[in-house]
């Protein structure tokens, strides 16, 4: 068997995510103080509404960079769903079958991404950035500039609605539910330690007797399939199908899912690290809103954090090693 991987939270790693939820706490302290309107119900409810695309998306994501891949074409994949259920639902289809039907496209559409990095051994960046232009231009294909939003009411109230007992969307409760499992999954379970495997060496974990490309291809499946599910939520959490939907979503789920720790290269991350990744990066895009900041300046932002993360974990261990040699030749 090969040596042990580092899924277990390194010492590391888990500074990394303690800072990360230290830093989230002062930014909601500071906008609550400084930014009118940020400190209420509502603005809370409809930030954990932002959260749970961003959320959603963000754990097939961090499985797929675990490994060492990446998929861009996550928001086109939502764009092209929310398209197809618009459409399907303008054609009679009953909304029941039109979810199923459009979360089994977004599989599809996953497995196409998969059959290409895995099938074909393409590279995954150049393949999903692909797809992501390929993708949109579908969405627009099946739907045009149009707008479907005759939904049923009960279906766009349960999208954005709260849970029975509390001020919190159900749509995230469900939404934490999904990323506690996938935190199961990830960290203590066979399967998650394969992925850390695959991340830190491909060729070690093939001759350990994992099935690598079987297992990265399953991964962009789900990855499509959840990307579905998030084009049904945005659908009618919107009461809007539209071809446009979700774009730029990509860059939030990339960016949080790097500013939570996991490696651009694969073999390391934490889903606690995930979660308080995307939370960061939500309640800073809604206090900047609040504050009248130009949506020009918040794409600023988060591409700011996006060179961040991937800046700040390499610079401080650099500096940790540099440490570690002087005290070694002391």
């Amino acid at each position: 068997m090969a040596a042990e991987p580092r899924s277990a939270l390194p010492g590391a790693l888990r500074r990394w995510d303690t800072a990360l939820i230290a830093t989230l706490l002062l930014v909601t302290l500071a906008a609550a103080l400084l930014v009118d309107g940020f400190a209420t119900g509502r603005n809370t409810q409809f930030l954990l509404l932002d959260a749970v695309a961003v959320g959603l998306v963000a754990l097939p994501v961090t499985l797929i960079i675990v490994t060492g891949e990446i998929d861009l074409s996550v928001a086109s994949t939502l764009g092209l769903c929310s398209a197809v259920m618009g459409q399907l639902w303008l054609s009679g289809w009953p909304l029941e079958l039109v979810v199923l039907a459009v979360v089994a496209l977004g599989a599809v559409l996953g497995a196409v991404n998969g059959l290409f990095v895995t099938g074909f051994g393409l590279p995954a960046l150049a393949v999903t950035i692909g797809t992501l232009a390929a993708y949109r231009g579908l969405a627009f294909v099946v739907l045009g500039d149009r707008a479907v939003a005759d939904f049923p009411r009960q279906w766009t109230d349960a999208a954005g609605g709260t849970a029975p007992a509390g001020a919190i969307p159900a749509a995230m409760l469900i939404t934490a539910l999904a990323a506690a499992g996938c935190a199961v999954l990830l960290h203590a379970t066979p399967l998650g330690r394969a992925l850390f495997a695959i991340g830190n060496n491909a060729e070690a974990a093939r001759f350990s007797g994992i099935a690598v490309a079987r297992t990265k291809f399953w991964l962009f499946v789900g990855c499509g399939a959840v990307s579905g599910l998030a084009g049904v939520f945005w659908t009618l959490r919107y009461a809007s199908a539209r071809a446009d939907n979700g774009q730029g979503l990509e860059l939030a789920v990339v960016a949080a899912v790097l500013l939570g720790g996991v490696s651009i290269f694969g073999g390391r991350g934490t889903l606690a690290g995930v979660c308080a990744g995307v939370l960061l990066l939500v309640t800073l895009r809604n206090a900047l809103q609040l504050a009248d900041v130009p949506a020009d300046t918040l794409d600023i932002v988060t591409g700011s954090l996006l060179i961040v993360s991937v800046i700040a974990p390499r610079a401080l261990s650099g500096l940790r090693q540099r440490r570690r040699s002087r005290a070694t030749r002391t």
